[in-house]
């Protein structure tokens, strides 16, 4: 999600080094699932002239492997980018690596110009900005688009609730939750390259 006004992009669990997690336990994921996450990235960065990232959590995966060296590597390319991690779950590198990829930690909640940013798990609410809208990740949301006959699709999708607006998961190596939308609610499918509006 790109916030003009700031000059931010906004994501949520790229599960940074997840495929060369998966690779180290003995499971066969291609490389380039995760080149391909960055490259993504690269383009949304460029078309958006974006001058911020915020990471909504989970923007690395679990113990330290090649792939998070792949990304120190881009992190040089991108140094003028400024990036802002509110730790999720899976954030649990040393703080070390966070520092050597200029990375800004924030242990629970982000708080910019009147909106909270925090991962989404049961992590502690402060009661002083618990009543900003707040944009988080975690879940990631999907909704599931029927047919007439039994044929379905599930698609990772934007979740904005009255008071909370949930991220897809960036990286393509996720699952998702179906997610119900009550009334007001709006969806965003992410259908290819389009956005479909429920």
């Amino acid at each position: 999600m790109f916030w003009e006004e700031q000059k931010t992009l906004i994501v949520a669990d790229l599960h940074l080094g997840k495929t060369g997690h998966f690779r180290r336990s003995g499971i066969a994921v291609p490389h380039a699932i995760y080149k391909a996450d960055l490259q993504r990235l690269v383009s949304i960065i460029f078309s958006c002239k974006a001058e911020r990232m915020i990471v909504v959590g989970d923007m690395t995966h679990s113990s330290e492997n090649r792939e998070l060296d792949m990304f120190l590597n881009w992190r040089n390319d991108f140094s003028s980018l400024q990036v802002d991690l509110v730790k999720g779950n899976h954030d649990i590198l040393n703080d070390n690596w966070y520092s050597r990829a200029s990375v800004s930690v924030h242990q629970k909640e982000l708080v910019s110009q009147g909106f909270r940013f925090h991962h989404g798990d049961q992590q502690e609410t402060e009661e002083k900005t618990e009543h900003l809208y707040t944009f988080s990740g975690h879940v990631h949301p999907g909704i599931i688009l029927r047919g007439n006959g039994k044929q379905y699709l599930r698609l990772p999708c934007f979740y904005f609730g009255h008071k909370q607006g949930i991220l897809p998961a960036f990286s393509h190596f996720t699952g998702t939750y179906t997610v119900n939308p009550e009334q007001g609610e709006t969806v965003y499918a992410l259908a290819g390259k389009e956005l479909v509006r429920f």
